[in-house]
């Protein structure tokens, strides 16, 4: 039988150290790293728990969320090890690259959602 290793969790002195170099939005509350985003509608607000959930489950290190009209919260925890630990850390970090991209900011052929027309407005990436 082999020997379980615990994976090292973070203090909090460490954990908002490494908020503030690597995920300036994302804070320490409670015992969780959390980022909460500002979307345009009930539409944008499904489509970036859909997002959330696809990379959780792909990663396999799911987080907790609350959601209203407009926001959505995200927080990360890793249950097993009792804390923060590199996988919060990670998946924090993969959810911020997929939600917060922006293509037509970017150049090239992907032009991203028109950003003068409300029907098509997805984050609000000025309040997120």
């Amino acid at each position: 039988m082999s020997e379980t290793v615990k994976e090292k969790t973070y203090d909090e002195a460490e954990i908002t150290a490494r908020l503030e170099k690597e995920l300036p939005h994302w804070h320490y509350e409670n015992g969780w790293i959390r980022r909460k985003y500002r979307t345009a509608s009930w539409k944008g607000t499904l489509m970036l728990i859909n997002t959330v959930g696809h990379l959780a489950e792909a990663a396999w290190h799911h987080p907790d969320i609350a959601a209203s009209y407009a926001w959505v919260e995200v927080k990360l925890q890793n249950h097993a090890a009792k804390g923060i630990t590199d996988k919060d850390f990670e998946l924090a970090k993969k959810i911020e690259e997929v939600v917060m991209w922006q293509p037509g900011k970017e150049g090239g052929a992907l032009e991203g959602t028109p950003s003068g027309d409300q029907r098509f407005a997805y984050i609000d990436y000025k309040k997120s």
